[in-house]
């Protein structure tokens, strides 16, 4: 029996075998070269970015070594502002104006130590030297009560420096707040006048008032003031002339006190540093009872406590303390 296989309908299947081994190394050679660029981007990546960050950084490593460096004896370091980024420039300019006030507040505080020691010095020396020579031979009790007056004298001195000292001290720290009450100005002068009224006449000085002002504020404090400034213009005022003092009430700026009194012209360059504790125009003049140089700082701290400001003019033979004082100062609210 014969059999057409031309008009069979079974399937066929071809099949066709390559090989593929060298497509398959490629790709494995392409997965290794793939994550190598990956970690080698990584890695160059991070690189870069630790090389920038440190390269921005550098300016703030600057000044972290500057203010490493910084010492009591090193507060003149400044910051250079040009060579700074631009987002730093307003950071170096503050830092050097904080140094700039540091070095300052330093300088203060090392000369006001100073000042203390020596004017501390010089009665603690007196008294040493007193005691040692009345213990060296026998005295009478009249000698004896002498020497103790004369002590007492030095004491004095040294308990008033040392109390004005403390009063700056309390001021600088906000401590000392005026009691307020209505203080009228007149009344206050008038007993002060009344208390240096032997010393003035003594030496032929004329103390006159003018005007009247009342205002708010501590009346000790303000007496303080006014004492203060009268000693000093009748340290200063030669015999037969007259210190004066005028008050007046002004609409808008408050009250002022003017300290008149003629005498010899203040240097101008001493004018700044009269406030100053410790300073004298006449560094020779110690011992002369013009006290410790501590009288006018005590002024401008009490002036201040009270939001009010004093100047200083000084020529054609007259000096003249102007004080400007609030009706009520803001320490009263």
């Amino acid at each position: 029996m014969d059999t057409d296989f031309s008009t069979s309908t079974l399937p066929y299947t071809v099949a066709v075998a390559v090989p593929i081994d060298y497509h398959l190394k490629f790709l494995e050679h392409f997965h290794q070269t793939l994550w190598l660029m990956i970690a080698s981007g990584i890695i160059i990546t991070g690189l870069m970015g630790w090389l920038a960050v440190r390269q921005g950084h550098a300016p703030l490593r600057n000044i972290v070594a500057n203010i490493r460096g910084i010492s009591a004896n090193q507060l003149h370091t400044r910051l250079s502002s040009e060579t700074m980024p631009a987002e730093l420039t307003d950071l170096a300019v503050s830092f050097n104006a904080m140094l700039g006030r540091v070095e300052d507040t330093f300088q203060r505080l090392s000369n006001y130590a100073a000042d203390i020691a020596h004017e501390l010095r010089t009665p603690v020396t007196s008294l040493m030297t007193q005691t040692q020579v009345v213990l060296s031979q026998s005295r009478t009790l009249d000698e004896y009560r002498e020497i103790l007056y004369s002590n007492i004298e030095e004491y004095e001195r040294m308990a008033q420096m040392i109390g004005d000292m403390l009063f700056l001290a309390k001021a600088d720290n906000g401590l000392s707040k005026p009691s307020i009450t209505e203080v009228n100005l007149a009344d206050e002068v008038r007993a002060v006048f009344d208390y240096y009224d032997a010393w003035a006449e003594e030496q032929d000085i004329s103390l006159v008032l003018t005007g009247d002002a009342v205002v708010s504020g501590d009346r000790l404090m303000l007496r303080r003031v006014l004492s203060n400034l009268l000693s000093n213009a009748i340290h200063h005022t030669s015999s037969g002339q007259a210190v004066r003092v005028h008050l007046e009430r002004l609409e808008n700026e408050g009250v002022v006190i003017n300290f008149e009194n003629p005498g010899a012209a203040i240097p101008p360059e001493h004018i700044p540093r009269l406030f100053d504790r410790f300073y004298r125009v006449d560094q020779s003049r110690q011992r002369n009872g013009e006290g410790a140089g501590l009288g006018l700082a005590i002024v401008k701290s009490i002036i201040d406590a009270h939001d009010g400001k004093i100047e200083v003019t000084s020529s054609a033979g007259r000096t003249r303390f102007r004080i400007t004082l609030p009706i009520s100062p803001r320490s009263a609210t």
